[in-house]
């Protein structure tokens, strides 16, 4: 039952996140619900049993990838700002009633998936039932045994990547003819 509600809950806010996210007008809303969107998926893989790809989509994804965005869209502009009378830049609300809706909803939805992962790892196996197991330790030995290759190449994509940001966002010299 608990698995049913938190697949419905996690279905819910996956795909009405990723729809607020589309048809958003603000660039800080379309952010937080790409973050509840995020937390919907963690939800769905935590109905699966696959508590690595879970914390890992709370850690990567909404844990840092959105508030990167977030930081790029502060930094850079991104929201139209105004200046009252004084010269005084006014920050823009953070949020209305549709976006504290949607973060409370994906407030629910984490303690849920945070529920089902610490109480499948607390669980005590009964009498005729398999002790729960965690797949960090399989994809671990996967990752280092059997598929060592995609691994390593996985590894040196990342950083080509890298290398290609630091040679793309470094400063260019103009060389004055005079």
């Amino acid at each position: 039952m608990f698995d049913q509600i938190l697949f419905i809950l996690s279905a819910v806010i996956t795909m009405g996140g990723a729809l607020a996210v589309v048809f958003s007008n603000n660039l800080m809303h379309a952010c937080v619900y790409l973050l509840a969107s995020l937390f919907g998926v963690a939800g769905l893989y935590a109905t699966l049993n696959a508590d690595f790809l879970a914390a890992t989509q709370l850690v990567v994804y909404a844990g840092g990838v959105v508030i990167l965005m977030l930081f790029a869209i502060m930094l850079t502009g991104g929201v139209q700002s105004t200046v009252n009378k004084f010269g005084i830049v006014k920050v823009p609300g953070m949020g209305n009633a549709k976006t504290y809706s949607a973060a409370g909803l994906a407030a629910v939805v984490i303690s849920f998936v945070l529920f089902k992962i610490l109480k499948n790892a607390a669980a005590m196996p009964a009498k005729g039932q398999m002790a729960y197991e965690s797949t960090v330790e399989k994809l671990g030995g996967l990752l280092v045994s059997d598929h060592v290759l995609a691994f390593e190449l996985s590894s040196i994509l990342l950083l080509g990547a890298l290398v290609g940001a630091a040679v793309i966002a470094r400063p260019r010299h103009i060389k004055d003819d005079v």
